[in-house]
């Protein structure tokens, strides 16, 4: 499955939404796809959506999800991070009129300079070739012990805040 989450700012990021739904519907995915699509104007005719979702169902599709696309917030990225899965962030960006500046951009950079496994996609008409990085990064990847408590942990403190 494969998760895509844009998060809860006012401003639309139709350009994520709108390609991944093009990809679906050009068959060239064919996972099962579910978008959290937040103030986007753009409507998904080819995949399962909703406009917010809240934290507990946003960390079962994380689990259950073997890509996760999102816009470049860190809490929502490190949170991909944290349960053990390399995120495929794309950055809102104000050119396209997704952000009020491009600190979503400048941060994700940062990350990455400091070493955090996540793949930064900037052009949307790449994101394909950054989702097949995730499964070749995944296939690399050891799950350690800790990542397992971590994984439990959020899912227990999720419960604890229904």
């Amino acid at each position: 499955m494969i998760f895509v989450t844009v998060g809860t700012h006012e401003q639309p990021f139709n350009r994520l939404i709108k390609k991944i739904d093009d990809l679906v519907r050009e068959e060239k995915i064919t996972e099962e796809v579910y978008m959290q699509i937040g103030y986007s104007s753009y409507i998904p005719k080819h995949t399962q959506y909703s406009k917010v979702i809240g934290y507990k169902e946003m960390n079962k599709l994380m689990l259950k999800s073997d890509i996760i696309i999102t816009h470049g917030g860190p809490s929502t990225y490190m949170q991909v991070i944290q349960l053990g899965k390399v995120p495929v962030v794309v950055p809102r960006q104000l050119k396209f009129e997704e952000h009020v500046n491009d600190h979503q951009l400048l941060v994700t950079k940062k990350v990455l300079e400091k070493g955090y496994p996540l793949i930064m996609c900037q052009d949307v008409e790449n994101i394909l070739i950054d989702m097949e990085k995730v499964k070749k990064m995944k296939s690399h990847s050891k799950i350690t012990n800790n990542d397992e408590f971590v994984k439990k942990f959020i899912l227990e403190v999720g419960r604890i805040f229904e």
